[in-house]
Formats: structure tokens, sequence, C-alpha cells
């Protein structure tokens, strides 16, 4: 394991991890963690990024332009070494550059980078991917944290919830063996606050497509809350496993393919394409409130 590169300001700290770039400690002004504590009974998982691509491919398989190329879950950046770009007191940049390994599944020359940066009581993630070749470039990303549950500051675990800032009065995407499946599920929102239970995950986890809300609030409704904020992004996954001590709230701009698709990775729903010499960005923001 890679030594955790670590930045904080006024009212938090932070741990990344280099191998993925993976957020793996947001620690409170008193050192309290808000992450997952990577139970390996359950996932071992602290906050990796998806590239690139977001959730399972059809037969674990990325067609592109005529040509297979097996990939697994959620791509290849939380499963490669950053490189440290820049580091300061309370930020750092890692980069994602593409090498032989990375052209033989996805074959584009491209440069991802993952900026951290702490401002008081708030952690900003930026991503910006550039498409460093001579032909437009397909790509999705998504965020993929994993929170602690219940926070650490003595409210029950039942307690906890996740509150939207808007109404979302729509269904929610089916999932069967990780894909996308025909049919809806109901929302289990109760107005547009989603109380946390495992029983909501015993059938994977819960996708808005189409989401009106960029900001959802997580913790008791008497405690100190995480507000995510998600901006650029309108997919949205929650997930665990019942009985963990996490809950990941996920903003993508992604899905996982639907049962049985074969078409073009450059068709699939979610996939933006990033101009030859030009870049796309999105950011998250994790604030204690």
């Amino acid at each position: 394991m890679a030594d955790l590169v670590e930045i904080a300001g006024a009212g938090l700290s932070a741990a990344i991890n280099p191998f993925g770039a993976e957020l793996t400690h947001l620690r409170d002004a008193q050192g309290r963690e808000l992450m997952t504590d990577a139970d390996p009974a359950f996932w071992t998982g602290h906050a990796p990024l998806l590239f690139p691509f977001v959730g399972r491919l059809s037969g674990d398989v990325l067609r592109l332009d005529g040509a297979e190329y097996p990939m697994k879950q959620h791509g290849f950046a939380r499963r490669s070494a950053f490189a440290l770009v820049e580091h300061g007191e309370s930020h750092v940049r890692f980069r994602l550059e593409d090498d032989a390994e990375t052209r033989a599944v996805y074959p584009f020359a491209f440069a991802l980078d993952a900026a951290y940066a702490i401002e008081d009581a708030t952690l900003t993630i930026a991503i910006t991917i550039a498409n460093r070749g001579d032909a437009p470039m397909p790509a999705s990303f998504g965020f993929h944290p994993a929170f602690a549950w219940p926070l650490p500051y003595g409210e029950p675990r039942a307690d906890h919830r996740i509150v939207f800032d808007s109404d979302e009065p729509g269904t929610l995407v089916a999932l069967q063996n990780g894909l996308t499946a025909p049919g809806e599920r109901p929302s289990p929102l109760d107005g547009r606050v989603l109380h946390l239970s495992d029983v909501l995950f015993a059938e994977d986890a819960l996708i808005w497509d189409g989401l009106d809300s960029r900001r959802v609030r997580y913790g008791a409704a008497s405690g100190p809350q995480l507000e995510i904020a998600f901006p650029d992004t309108d997919k949205l996954g929650i997930w665990t496993k019942p009985g963990a001590a996490f809950v990941c709230i996920e903003p993508w701009h992604g899905i996982a393919d639907s049962q049985g698709y074969a078409g073009d990775f450059r068709d699939k729903p979610g996939v933006f394409e990033i101009a030859s010499g030009g870049t796309w960005t999105c950011r998250m923001e994790i604030a204690l409130r």
C-alpha cells in the first residue's frame, strides 16, 4: 500500500491513497473519522474513482468501434497508480496518464487529474479529464465515497437519513446482476427524505437517473451532518451491504449497461465525448455542517 498523502484545513483533514487517487480518510477537527471502516467482511473500498465508465458492462466487455476490450466493473482508474503532481498543506493533485496497459483496454491518450482541496470544513474534489489524442474520446465518470454509518456523533444508526434538496417523485432504475433491468423500482423517499435501513439495499443499490437535486444532506436530524454537492452530475447511486458501517453516496455521469446491451460504448447512456485536445470537468463537495 502506498503512503497516504495528507491535507488539512481549519475544520477537516483528509488522507488520499495515490493508488487510485482514493480518498481514504476524512476526519473532523477533533480527529473523528467520517469515512468507512473498510471492514473486509463487507467492502474494503473507501472512495474509488470510476473511469472510463460507471457500473458494469454487459459481458464485462467494452465494445468500441468494432473491437472488444474485457474490463471489470467501474473501469481501471481505481486499480491504477496515480502520480503526485502537486501538494500543499490544504491541497493535492494526482494524475493518471495512459500507458501501454490502459491503451490495451481503452485505446486513447488521456490524462485524468484528481485534485483535492480543503477550505474550512469543506473538501472539494475536482476532476479533469483531458483528451490527448487525435479523435473524439468517449468516457463516463463517477464518484463512489463511502461515509461512516453511523457518523461518529453518538446518534443511533437507525436515525440516519439522506435529505434531497429537490423533490424527486420519479421511480428508480432496477438492477439485476449489476446491470440495469427492465422495469422500475418505486421510490423509497418520504417526501425528500430517505430513511436509511439495511432492507433498502437487499436488492443492490438505489439508483436515480435524471435527478433534479444537485445536493443531499446525510446524518441524523439532531446531529452534525455531511452535505454532499454534485453540481455537474445528474445520476446518483446510494449503496451499502446490509449490516456494514458505511453508506455510499455516489454522484455519477454514467450508468451500468442494460441487460444484453451489445451496442457501441459511444452510444451507451451517460457517455460523453471529449474533443481532441479538449477537457471535461466535474466536482464534488463534501461539507461538515
